[in-house]
Order: C-alpha cells, then sequence, then structure tokens
C-alpha cells in the first residue's frame, strides 16, 4: 500500500512536468511569433494558451481498517486541449508594411513579453518542484529498502 501511494505521488509529478513542460514549449511558441502578422490561416498570429483538466483517481483498496482518504488523492494533470487566444490583435501604425490594411494599420498578435515571461517563469518553477517532490519519493523508497 505504501508502495502504491509512492509511486502514485511520482506519477502525479511526472504528468505536471509533462503539464509543464508543454505549457513552456506553448510560450516559447508565442514568444517566437509575437511579431508574426501572416499566417496560413490569414490574420496574426494566435496566442496559444494550453488547457490542463484532472486526471481521475483510480479506485484504491477497500480494506477495512484503512480510511477512505486515499481515495481523494489525484492522479496528476493531462492536457484537454490548447485554445487560441481571442483576443482582439494589437494595431500599430505602418503604413509602408506589407500587412498594413487600407488605413495603414497592421494587425499584431495580443502577445504581451513581459506577462509570457512571467508565465515561463513559474512553469519553470512549477517543473523544478514537481522534480523535487520526484526526488523526495524516489529518497523515501531507498531509506525504506534499507530498513
Amino acid at each position: 500500500m505504501l508502495g502504491d501511494a509512492l509511486f502514485k505521488g511520482m506519477n502525479t509529478s511526472a504528468s505536471g512536468m509533462s503539464a509543464e513542460k508543454l505549457r513552456m514549449d506553448t510560450i516559447a511558441n508565442n514568444i517566437a511569433n509575437i511579431n508574426t502578422t501572416r499566417t496560413q490561416e490569414g490574420g496574426p498570429y494566435k496566442k496559444q494558451i494550453p488547457i490542463f483538466t484532472p486526471r481521475k483517481p483510480q479506485p484504491t483498496y477497500n480494506l477495512p481498517f484503512i480510511t477512505d482518504r486515499f481515495s481523494e488523492i489525484g492522479e496528476g494533470v493531462r492536457v484537454l486541449r490548447i485554445e487560441e487566444d481571442s483576443s482582439a490583435p494589437r494595431l500599430e501604425y505602418l503604413p509602408e508594411h506589407p500587412d498594413a490594411n487600407k488605413d495603414g494599420y497592421v494587425a499584431f498578435p495580443n502577445i504581451n513579453l513581459a506577462t509570457e515571461m512571467v508565465d515561463l517563469i513559474t512553469a519553470s518553477r512549477a517543473y523544478e518542484a514537481n522534480a523535487t517532490a520526484i526526488k523526495a519519493a524516489k529518497q523515501m523508497m531507498m531509506k525504506a529498502l534499507e530498513i
């Protein structure tokens, strides 16, 4: 039972690491396309936002001497979808730009570099926290083997 809980914790942290890696990749893609004014779909690049959802908990052992408190422990996260930001593009007056409209305005993606960098740092910290949790679980398993 203890081993199951340790592996469950490691699996939960591993799913968190995968989610944060995807979030960092998405942010990097947003930053790389911060000045993309023309896409294959037409118009400026649209910021991508990953949406996560909890994975459903698995049924636990139903032993009479163990309370059911472990059944409330989650199983981590999974990617539900990647959405495109629906906010209006940022308009700049650049009449000489090839993508300028008839009034001389160019539609740029509505991406704020400072916000993206803050999101990148928080994703990186969350990734590190999950890696630390896996390391701690591994150390607990090693100590249990020594007994």
